[in-house]
């Protein structure tokens, strides 16, 4: 599981790029100059990492990048739950900046964000900067390093501290709003107490309403169905009997003209109806009648609802919405002024974050020598006998997000010194050392298969570089590692060695990247060892490094 694969268009200074990589110790140099890192910050930018309208290459409209890596098993189905196809056993990254600034990116040619490509990117590749040791006096970047170590996971801590934030923020503004808040439930409680002695209904208005309006008109309501009934069925006969009379006589003769069948169906239809809409009739007037009394309920009942909603500027059909609010708020206001409950929730949820932290803190006491040990044995190889290296954890005087304490680098440059803080007794040189000895460290525990070093190499050299290029030719074994290197001795130790090289083109200059071996990748390092002019002297000491790197791989 490694990077296979990156190709670049228009990038920087390269115009167009494409290099198959492999597994095992590959070491990438150069002149100064020539832009070593150039593949490191591209493979960056595929990674997620900002990007810029500088990284084009000047005259171009945008820079492409394309990563081809094997697919770890483990990132199957992050990819397929995010929509991604991961049918092929391959992982396709994609990026493209314009001149704009403006970028896109594509995961196995789906469109993707920078965020998504920054998950991956965890997975897949570590990378250790040129400026690596700066972390070391950084509290958080110490603190991570030490749980990556110990395989520790601080998300539930961190939600469960934002819980117990959240409850202590709630208990905090209750117990600050005490006075305001028992005024506004005192406000509600007798607004409440107001609309409630009207009781009103969810949909009692509209019903009020109708009502009255039939009320209202009784009378044209009764002498429109009074004489609707009278035309219908009066005692003078009406419509219903000149009906039954035409069909009658129709009937009576449609033996004789068939056309009289199809035109009394009709009209026993019609009769049919015609007595439905008169019995109906009959029912409305025996249940309907002039009631006085009941209209003026209706009226003082409809007064109360237009003079409450008048007092609390609402429409009538809005009481009831808004009894149900105050309500609402009554309740909540009432759970907030309940001191004693949002007590025991903070209570709880500080409980529950404490038991957490306390957890995580015995995991980082029992891990931090574990580490201090591994770093202080990889720095006796670096040049530093003698010294030690420790990580201190100290408690701190409230809890944080991240736990109970603080955990710091400690060092001692050499034997009976007593070890203090990174920064302040290592020397540039030493720290660069240091950080290479935690890199080893630490990436040896890592889930990324693809482990870069850009130059981590700076301020070493002679027994000490021959070391770096042991250590990380070890690290190949089982690791795809990268190095980005100025260093003779540890270029003479990798298993593939490409070049990057810097040449004069029409409107400027382009690098290019190229693999080398034998006779070519004996002049490389001959160049690293003595500059440009190459002599037997230098060409000699070049292939015996090489010689001697390459017995040693095989002893």
């Amino acid at each position: 599981m490694s990077l296979k694969r990156i190709a670049l268009r228009d990038f920087v200074i390269v115009r167009e790029l494409e290099l198959e990589l492999v597994d095992g110790f590959t070491v990438l140099t150069g002149e100064t100059g020539a832009g070593k890192s150039i593949l490191v910050d591209a493979l960056q930018l595929a990674l997620g990492s900002r990007a810029e309208a500088t990284v084009v290459r000047e005259g171009a409209v945008r820079a492409e990048i394309s990563v081809e890596f094997d697919l770890p098993p483990g990132l199957a189905p992050w990819l397929r739950e995010a929509g991604f196809d991961a049918a092929e056993g391959l992982l396709l990254l994609r990026r493209s900046i314009d001149a704009q600034g403006k970028s896109r990116a594509w995961i196995n040619g789906s469109a993707a964000t920078a965020t998504q490509l920054r998950e991956i990117g965890e997975q897949l590749v570590d990378i250790h900067g040129q400026h690596a040791w700066q972390s070391l006096t950084r509290p958080a970047a110490v603190r991570a390093l030490l749980d990556g170590y110990a395989g520790l996971d601080t998300g539930k801590l961190q939600q469960l501290w934002q819980r117990w934030r959240s409850a202590g923020k709630t208990l905090a503004e209750a117990r600050s709003a005490q006075d305001s808040l028992q005024r506004e439930r005192e406000r509600l409680a007798w607004q409440i107490g107001e609309v409630d002695k009207l009781a009103p209904g969810a949909h009692e208005w509209e019903g009020l309403n109708a009502s009255h309006t039939r009320l209202s008109h009784a009378q044209a309501l009764m002498d429109a169905a009074q004489g609707a009934q009278a035309l219908l069925d009066g005692d003078e006969g009406g419509s219903r009997q000149s009906l039954s009379q035409a069909l009658e006589m129709l009937r009576a003769q449609q033996h004789l003209e068939p056309q009289f069948a199809d035109i009394s169906e009709v009209l026993a239809s019609s009769l049919a109806q015609l007595e439905d809409a008169t019995h109906s009739l009959h029912g409305y007037l025996r249940k309907t009648d002039l009631d006085p009394r009941r209209l003026a309920e209706l009226d003082e009942r409809m007064g109360s609802w237009l003079s409450m909603a008048r007092r609390y500027k609402r429409t009538p059909a809005d009481l009831p919405a808004l009894l149900a609010s105050w309500k609402e708020e009554l309740a909540r206001l009432d759970a907030a002024a309940d001191l004693a409950a949002l007590e025991a929730a903070e209570k709880k949820e500080a409980e529950a974050f404490l038991a957490e932290a306390r957890s995580l803190s015995k995991a980082r006491a029992k891990a931090a020598p574990q580490l201090s040990k591994a770093v202080t044995q990889a720095m006796q190889g670096l040049g530093m006998q003698g010294g030690r290296f420790e990580v201190a954890l100290e408690k701190l005087d409230s809890p944080s997000a991240f736990g109970l304490e603080e955990a710091s680098f400690l060092v001692a440059g050499h034997a009976g010194s007593t070890p203090r803080p990174v920064g302040k007794v290592a020397s540039g040189g030493e720290l660069s050392r240091i950080a290479l000895a935690i890199a080893v460290t630490t990436s040896r525990i890592g889930e990324a298969q693809t482990l870069i070093f850009d130059e981590v190499d700076s301020g070493v050299g002679g027994a000490v570089a021959e070391t770096v290029g042991r250590l990380m030719k070890q690290l190949g074994r089982d690791r795809q590692v990268m190095a980005v290197t100025h260093l003779p001795q540890v270029a003479a130790c990798a298993d593939h060695h490409l070049v990057v090289a810097k040449q004069a083109q029409a409107g400027g200059v382009a690098s290019s990247v190229t693999a080398v071996e034998g006779e070519k990748r004996v002049a490389e390092v001959a160049r690293m060892l003595g500059g440009e002019r190459l002599s037997g002297t230098t060409l000699a000491h070049a292939k015996e490094m090489l010689g001697d790197a390459a017995a040693a791989a095989g002893s």
